[in-house]
């Protein structure tokens, strides 16, 4: 005697050993022994054997139409017996009950299941909606094997190419568009990227990079939309007796920061630092704030840039030339002969700025010599409006290397500048931004030179003294802070005022960008509460102690901000590498920075390089270039020749000692498509924040996002 049973769902067959009332011993076919509930038990027969059954079954399952079953079944709750009976005949045979049995089970859009072999016919209307869900089903099916075919073909349907970056980033694997792009890449064994490139869904590599980065981070576009009109600029302000002037790039146009000296030539000189003031006009939690929250920083590339505020309010508020603007000032009295700080003050006014001074046209003649010798000539023509303020430039010059000197002091180490920064030049660039095509120029500008000296240690000034009038007053603000130097201690953002050992200050709040790093124009609310009401700040400023809204902002900004900065990173490493095809370059002088990894020497470019493996960090060598992915972003190359060593103690030398420094890892470009391909750099890489007006500080690692 034979026995089939349901086993979790599963229909079983096997020979009866014994039973009881509740329960039967079965052996199944493969010879296993089992235990079987008497309630499970759905057929017993003696004839035929068992597969024979079965096979039986399913030559009739096929005969059953579901339709028409469905109309032959009882309105109350049947058995597959009953079914096959009054299908069939009756009493139907046993082959034609489990061949009814087969059939109800697969098919629950007809009959739902009501128990152990009972079924119940489904209503009609919802028999009527699982057939067309059933017929949607087979149309998806096949639209996605025509698409898959397709892009097997090298035919991007339209509908994949619509949502390529869903697809490639943050696919919905349920979508038939998807399933589409696996199917053909598994048919065609070739990668899904590959295989989009083939089928032309990516015009070129530069529209690949920037697409994915808006899907990322801007995904309703660039644009911000219609916006409430602005606040008219304050009215009564103070007018300041300066007359400031600014350093910074030809292409920026958010001029957040602006200098001026009074008393010159007296016991006493007065250091102004105006900061563009737009949280005079921008309220905590207004629209123009949400726009400002949203993207959290101005976001930098070669070529273009997407700012972090509207256009009307950055024309409102940044410090162009030619009249008097809305600044937050930080006056601070320096003692003339031993530069020692005297007191400081924090105002709110109005500051004329006489001129505009831009790095690129000015940076060759302001050299040192110029600067600290009087009888020296400029390193190359100047306009006059530079000429005349050679004093007040040569006493800037002087006060920077108080303080660069003052802080290596603090530091324990100098600070090392060797590498240059790159600049990045894109030609015929369209209005609406690169194409991926402009030619590329990459130029060099020294790290730690006079102006950018100037300006850097300036705002770290303003920067420490503000965080530490904040601190004082008992409010909170947004601080960056790196515990030591040891390798592997990070710069860190937070709300308490703790020592920055890579700059060596008490501590440091950035304040000096509020047009285009939101953090900034948190902290210059704050200090705003602090001029207008002093030690009572903590009660009028718009985050409190503990305050968890700033806790977020910090969390949100270091993750955008490190995004913005890879992409920056991604960006400048796809211009190199044009700049490489472009210039037909072959070979290159390089040297080796960890275990197969070589670093340009003149180049902004980290490499992978066949025979570097086992050389000494720091062995210069000549390298081949060989083939450019520009959507990986990946160069290979191989070593073709090791060169004499730099002599220690050479800034050359310098340079390779600072990298990685802190023991992180050097990313290689293959590992890392957007990823920083320089985040071993050293940590006192902040050390420049506004130096280099086209520089901020290191979101998390040292390569910088740039002001254009």
């Amino acid at each position: 005697m034979y026995a089939l049973f349901d086993e979790a769902g599963k229909l079983l067959t096997g020979r009866i050993l014994s039973e009881s009332d509740a329960a039967l011993q079965v052996e199944l076919e493969s010879g296993k022994r089992v235990k079987v509930k008497a309630a499970l038990v759905l057929l017993r027969f003696a004839q035929p054997e068992p597969a024979a059954l079965l096979q039986a079954a399913e030559a009739l399952r096929p005969q059953i139409e579901l339709e028409l079953a469905w109309e032959f079944a009882p309105e109350a709750e049947f058995g597959f017996a009953e079914l096959a009976a009054e299908y069939f005949q009756d009493p139907p045979t046993l082959a034609q009950q489990l061949a009814a049995l087969l059939r109800l089970s697969e098919a629950p859009h007809y009959f739902r299941r009501a128990g152990k072999g009972r079924y119940k016919k489904a209503p009609a209307e919802v028999v009527q909606q699982a057939l067309a869900a059933i017929e949607k089903k087979k149309q998806i099916q096949a639209q996605t094997e025509t698409w898959a075919a397709d892009l097997a073909a090298g035919l991007c349907p339209p509908a994949v190419a619509q949502q390529l970056y869903k697809i490639l980033f943050r696919p919905d694997k349920n979508a038939p568009e998807y399933k589409a792009v696996v199917h053909a890449a598994r048919s065609t064994h070739t990668a899904p990227l590959l295989l989009l490139q083939r089928a032309g869904a990516i015009r070129n590599a530069y529209e690949f990079h920037w697409q994915r980065f808006l899907f990322d981070q801007f995904p309703k576009g660039v644009g911000f939309g219609p916006l409430p009109s602005l606040p008219p600029l304050p009215e009564g302000l103070p007018l300041a007796p300066v007359q400031a002037f600014s350093i910074d790039d030809s292409g920026t146009t958010e001029i957040d920061d602006a200098l001026s000296l009074q008393g010159l030539g007296s016991a006493e000189v007065t250091l102004g630092i105006h900061i563009a003031a737009p949280g005079l006009a921008i309220e905590p939690g207004s629209a123009l704030d949400e726009v400002a929250r949203q993207r959290l920083s101005t976001v930098y590339m070669p070529g273009h840039k997407i700012t972090m505020l509207p256009d009307g309010v950055v024309k409102a508020y940044t410090l162009d030339a030619g009249g008097a603007r809305p600044a937050l000032s930080l006056y601070l009295r320096l003692d003339a002969a031993t530069l020692e700080l005297q007191g400081f003050e924090t105002r709110i006014e109005q500051v004329p700025i006489a001129h505009n001074l831009r790095h690129d046209q000015i940076d060759q003649g302001v050299t040192a010599a110029w600067l600290q010798d009087p009888a020296a000539e400029a390193g190359a023509s100047l306009p006059q409006e530079v000429l005349a303020l050679r004093a007040e430039l040569a006493f800037l010059y002087r006060l920077a290397l108080h303080c660069k000197a003052r802080r290596e002091l603090v530091r324990g180490k100098p600070e090392t500048f060797t590498r240059p920064d790159y600049t990045f030049e894109l030609q015929d660039v369209p209005p609406e931004g690169p194409t991926g095509e402009e030619r590329v120029q990459i130029g060099t500008r020294s790290r730690g030179a006079p102006l950018d000296l100037m300006v850097a240690e300036a705002m770290i000034l303003a920067n420490s003294t503000w965080g530490q009038w904040l601190a004082d007053c008992g409010v909170p603000a947004i601080y960056r802070s790196q515990a030591s130097l040891a390798p592997g201690i990070k710069v860190r953002m937070g709300a308490k005022a703790l020592p920055h050992a890579g700059l060596g200050v008490a501590c440091y709040a950035w304040s000096s960008s509020p047009l285009r790093r939101y953090t900034d124009l948190v902290n210059q609310w704050q200090l705003l509460a602090c001029a207008r009401h002093g030690k009572a700040a903590a009660l009028a400023a718009p985050f409190k102690p503990r305050d968890t809204a700033l806790l977020a902002i910090i969390s949100a900004f270091d993750a955008t901000y490190t995004s913005y900065a890879q992409f920056q990173n991604a960006m400048e490493r796809y211009w190199t590498l044009r700049y490489v095809q472009q210039q037909q370059i072959g070979e290159l002088s390089a040297s080796v920075i960890k275990d197969g990894l070589v670093r340009a020497d003149t180049l902004p470019l980290v490499l992978p390089a066949a025979g570097s493996a086992g050389l000494e960090r720091g062995t210069p060598v000549r390298v081949r270039l060989g083939s450019i992915d520009l959507i990986g972003l990946e160069l290979s190359a191989s070593v073709i020749e090791q060169l004499a060593r730099t002599a220690p103690g050479s800034p050359e030398a310098d340079a390779l000692e600072e990298d990685g420094e802190d023991g992180a890892p050097e990313l290689a470009p293959a590992l890392a498509l957007a990823l920083d391909l320089d985040e071993g750099a050293e940590p006192e890489a902040e050390a420049q924040p506004e130096a280099e007006p086209e520089v901020l500080p290191e979101p998390a690692a040292s390569a910088p996002l740039r002001r254009s």
